[in-house]
């Protein structure tokens, strides 16, 4: 059995230690911090039950988590690993650390794989003697439940080492995208940025409420977009495909796009947003809104199994 080391057992690294132990996998979960590991261990186990109750997973919540074990030091959690997921802080200082000291620990053929939101693995790896093993792997928050992981090489990063990772990726359920070079932010937060920021400003402008902006996406967008993206939606919002909407709606869209200045998230529109949200939401219940979250993407991840492509 394939040995996984998940390093760092916050959300993200929990996540990435049932998805790998579901798929079969033995993980080794290491944090810095004393005792952290144990305890992600009963959490782990309440989001395998809850994966369970939802049919996501065949085998039983126990015998998925057995194969889950917290490691006593970085050097143990890393011993007989065919793949290190780092899941540490989103800092380059730390980051570079610990991946030093991983490039040390672990064999050339050990592939490095940083879970990091937006730091390029170029920032942090270019002073190894085994760079070109490392890489980013960047999640979707829960990667347990929302499949979709961005691969992204530096420029030293081996290709062979992106194609293992890719397979490792698919073998375990997950669905890797490859970018070609190295973006602040990656794609999936470029995309996501765009839209946020006009959000933002949709808001700010007074054009609309932060629970109608919410509803577009919902109850609008977010319908199509659970199934198809956006270049095969517009594909299908014309007679003729593509070259056909950039024709009959270029134009509109371009024009759009041309008002659409950078937004840097003042605070005044903040203070606004934060305000409708509380009285929407309060913050004690977010953790409690979170799972009904995941309880939908459970039930949504259910449905498009059985669902033809």
């Amino acid at each position: 059995m394939e040995r996984i080391a998940v390093v760092g057992a916050g959300l993200i690294g929990r996540a990435w230690a049932m998805v790998f132990a579901r798929a079969g996998l033995e993980v080794r979960l290491w944090d810095k911090m004393p005792g952290v590991a144990e305890q992600a261990l009963d959490l782990i186990a309440e989001r395998l039950a809850d994966l369970k109750a939802a049919g996501l997973v065949q085998e039983s919540p126990a015998t998925i988590a057995a194969r889950i074990t917290a490691a006593p030091t970085l050097a143990e959690c890393v011993a007989g690993a065919v793949h290190v997921q780092e899941n540490g802080p989103e800092r380059l200082p730390p980051k570079q650390d610990l991946f030093a000291e991983l490039d040390r620990l672990c064999p050339r053929d050990v592939v490095l794989a940083s879970s990091t939101s937006g730091i390029p693995a170029s920032e942090f790896t270019g002073n190894l003697a085994g760079r070109g093993r490392c890489l980013v792997a960047h999640p979707v928050n829960p990667p347990y439940l929302v499949p979709l992981v961005e691969l992204v090489g530096a420029p030293w990063t081996d290709p062979a080492v992106i194609a293992r990772t890719r397979a490792l990726m698919d073998k375990v359920g997950q669905v890797p995208v490859v970018a070609l070079k190295e973006t602040r932010g990656f794609v999936l937060n470029r995309l996501q940025a765009a839209l946020v920021a006009e959000a933002f400003r949709m808001v700010r402008d007074g054009v609309m409420s932060v629970a109608d902006v919410d509803a577009c996406i919902k109850d609008g967008l977010g319908l199509r977009w659970a199934f198809m993206g956006p270049f095969e939606t517009i594909d299908m919002n014309a007679p003729g495909g593509v070259a056909d909407y950039a024709e009959r709606f270029g134009p509109l869209m371009g024009g759009i796009t041309d008002e659409q200045t950078p937004y840097h998230y003042d605070a005044e529109t903040v203070a606004r947003v934060t305000a409708e949200r509380r009285a929407t939401l309060s913050l004690e219940a977010i953790g409690e809104r979170s799972a009904w979250r995941d309880r939908r993407l459970m039930a949504l991840i259910a449905h498009k199994r059985g669902q033809p492509t």
